[in-house]
């Protein structure tokens, strides 16, 4: 499909969407025209009689309650805020070499030049349509000293001060610090080139009221932000699905059509370094998922942010490279010029980056606070992998404690009541507990005492189950309320009311984008178990808390990597057999009777 073609055919499409706008506000209008019809009538004497009588007297009440229906719908559909992706707004100040690149871009594509850049912690790029008169300017208070070093990273109104005609350029940050300049040019030829398509007058007008119909099912459907009764707003949230359903299919080959005659039209600017740069988006996007999930996600939960993601996808990437026979070559790409020198100060942008991540993918606050402190690169594992294993070591004792799991093992030690690892493995790996008299130095199953109310979640789970199983069910149950327990106890940051017309996203009290799904208990236990594991090692044998670009927190012991922990790990708690863990215990010199420092 040539650029003409595809341009053709996204104009049909969104003729047929103005169609369909056209109709509606025809259905609308038919019981006004008939009213008039009636009425003319009556005044000329040409419809008279009871029969005529009776129809205007029905007629004319409803053209009117329709006109005024109408009416409420067309006014919620244009004054509706569109939603608006959360991004981190670049002046020209703050990046000319960008602006100047971006603009080159397009006039070597002929299409009008981007009304402004915005960055996303992620990788893609689109076009934004942010003409809504809502996309304005900010209001007076939000000045140049709010957010991260002036930079709003949690904020999603738009850093111009003026309504833009042109869409804006959202691109994502892991590509400036990835991607070479020559790339990230090739890479965004095709995103530029759809401001060609984009202004055109039918499809802005079709853009604009698909747009508005989805905004206005999203005021429907959500509560204080429909300002009639529930019926008025259940009656224009029905209209508005009705009209968006009809539209979908049009608006969907619309956007197609522009798709393919931007592609068409980018075919002749770097056509052949864009084929490698597409592996590379590939790659970062590996790289920049891997970092989230195993990197940042762990800080999150400790209420703390990486304030340099970005340059953390080059350090994962660059790992990646050293162990991927496949990526040696892009290894050899650090030489040459990185996009993100583009921008006057890498660092700052960095860094409001990181923070909006964190608020998308986590839920964290919009701004840094007391409870959520950045953390950068160097002091990750002292931190935060140091401290989340010794939080996650204190938590399995208290509910060890709570489950009746005695402090002492045997061991002659008078230190040996402290919290140990030898209290964890015993009690994994112990046989059942005798009931007959004279046992009462036996170690006892989980008593069923008030203090504990979530032992008895476990019983019955697995009753042909071996005992071991049953005591890690338990285990793992325990962790888990008391898990729910210490978030709900945990004051919400994001309670305040929305502004009117505020959306999820601007008040961001819930992770938009969650990375993964909520940890099973056995993983819960998995997790606990060997950050106890990593407390002993540290504590008794020189161990020390390490961070792997691609695996996240990592025990470094005689300064190598302990890669083969989880297995022994898994392997006492599905198996209850603690022989291969005490025989890696063994081997790297830490001794689990004595007791660990918690947090």
């Amino acid at each position: 499909m040539g650029v003409e073609a595809g341009a053709q055919a996204a104009r049909a499409r969104a003729l047929a969407v103005l169609r369909i706008r056209s109709r509606a506000l025809a259905v609308a209008l038919l019981p006004a025209a008939v009213a008039v019809v009636l009425l003319v009538g009556a005044s000329t004497d040409h419809l008279v009689g009871p029969g005529w009588h009776a129809a205007r007297w029905v007629v004319t009440p409803v053209a009117v309650l329709v006109l005024l229906a109408a009416a409420v719908i067309a006014v919620v559909v244009a004054r509706a805020r569109p939603a608006v992706s959360p991004t981190v707004p670049i002046s020209e100040e703050q990046a000319p070499d960008l602006y100047r690149m971006v603009r080159d871009l397009a006039d070597r594509l002929d299409v009008p030049a981007p009304s402004a850049i915005a960055l996303t912690p992620d990788c893609d790029s689109w076009l934004e349509d942010r003409t809504h008169p809502s996309h304005g300017p900010p209001p007076a208070e939000d000045s140049a000293e709010d957010g991260v070093n002036g930079l709003r990273g949690g904020s999603l109104r738009a850093a111009h001060r003026r309504t833009p005609a042109a869409p804006v350029l959202v691109i994502g940050s892991p590509f400036l610090w990835w991607m070479r300049v020559g790339e990230l040019r090739a890479v965004l030829a095709p995103v530029v080139a759809g401001t060609g398509p984009s202004a055109h007058p039918d499809i802005a007008q079709a853009r604009r009221f698909v747009r508005g119909l989805d905004a206005a099912v999203a005021v429907a459907s959500t509560r204080g932000r429909c300002p009639g009764s529930r019926a008025v707003c259940a009656g224009v949230g029905w209209v508005a699905r009705v009209l968006l359903r009809s539209c979908r299919d049009h608006a969907a080959e619309m956007e197609r059509g522009v798709a393919a005659a931007a592609a068409e039209r980018a075919q002749a600017v770097d056509y052949g370094l864009r084929i490698v740069a597409q592996e590379q988006v590939g790659l970062a996007y590996a790289g920049w998922d891997r970092l989230l999930t195993r990197v940042a996600l762990p800080a999150w939960r400790m209420g703390r942010w990486p304030s340099r993601l970005d340059a953390g996808v080059v350090a994962a990437l660059t790992e990646l490279s050293r162990r991927d026979r496949l990526a040696e070559g892009f290894a050899s790409r650090l030489g040459e010029r990185p996009a993100c020198d583009l921008l006057e100060e890498p660092g700052v942008v960095d860094e409001a980056a990181s923070l909006l991540a964190a608020r998308l993918f986590h839920g964290g606050p919009a701004e840094p606070g007391p409870d959520w402190s950045p953390v950068d690169w160097q002091a990750y594992p002292e931190e935060v992998v140091d401290r989340k294993w010794r939080t996650d070591a204190a938590r399995l004792h208290r509910v060890l404690d709570a489950l009746g799991v005695r402090r002492t093992t045997g061991g002659t030690l008078p230190e040996a009541d402290g919290p140990t690892l030898a209290r964890v493995m015993d009690h994994l790996a112990s046989p059942p507990a005798p009931t007959a008299a004279g046992a009462d130095d036996a170690p006892a199953r989980p008593p069923r005492a008030p203090k504990a109310p979530y032992a008895s979640m476990a019983e019955g789970a697995a009753e042909d189950e071996d005992q071991e199983t049953e005591r890690s069910s338990a285990l793992a149950v325990g962790l888990t309320a008391e898990l729910a327990r210490e978030e709900a106890a945990t004051p919400a940051t994001q309670q305040a009311s929305p502004a009117p017309g505020a959306t999820l996203l601007d008040t961001g009290a819930l992770p938009l984008f969650p990375l993964q799904p909520p940890r099973t208990a056995r993983e819960l236990l998995t997790d606990h178990v060997t950050a106890m594991v990593c407390c002993a090692a540290m504590d008794t044998a020189g161990a020390a808390p390490g961070l792997d670009w691609l695996d996240g927190p990592t025990l470094l012991v005689n300064g190598e990597r302990a890669a083969d922990l989880t297995p022994r790990v898994l392997s006492l708690i599905e198996e209850g057999d603690p022989a291969p863990l005490r025989a890696w215990l063994v081997e790297s010199g830490i001794r689990p009777e004595k007791p660990v420092r918690l947090v």
